[in-house]
């Protein structure tokens, strides 16, 4: 049996979906709200390390801060990527100056980057803000098993 783990972004909660389950309908055992919703999160430190940590399923987290112009102009285009990649990929958002810490620990040097994690390692980073067909395609071309 091929269970995922899925990570709350609400909550926090780690969650077993089970081969078959269809992901957009699952909820959390915890809090009882959607593990997909077509909206990133906008998570803590602690919620990113689980879902980093925890959850099989690749992430690609946005670290952005609220002054930034080109973050909010991203915003639009990151949400709808969201509804291109999940459930085959979890989205969520990262307040750069809510989580300092967690910014520096990235080596995060300029806003808005994107981060795309696979089994809790980085796999690609791009800065700058991109349309939401450019971030989908920048994601799948990065997750694409290699050639044998």
């Amino acid at each position: 049996m091929d269970e995922k783990i899925i990570v709350c972004s609400a909550c926090g909660a780690i969650n077993r979906l089970a081969e078959g389950r269809q992901p957009m309908a699952a909820k959390c055992g915890k809090c009882d709200r959607k593990l997909f919703s077509a909206h990133p999160a906008d998570v803590d430190g602690p919620t990113f390390d689980r879902h980093r940590t925890r959850g099989t399923l690749p992430l690609l987290v946005d670290v952005w801060a609220p002054w930034c112009g080109p973050c909010r102009m991203m915003a639009p285009a990151y949400e709808a990527a969201a509804r291109d990649l999940e459930p085959e990929v979890v989205l969520v958002k990262l307040n750069s100056d809510k989580e300092q810490a967690i910014a520096a620990q990235l080596g995060i040097r300029g806003i808005p980057t994107m981060i795309l994690f696979r089994h809790g390692r980085e796999v690609a980073r791009q800065s700058g803000a991109m349309s939401s067909g450019q971030i989908v395609e920048w994601a799948r071309d990065r997750l694409r098993p290699e050639p044998a």
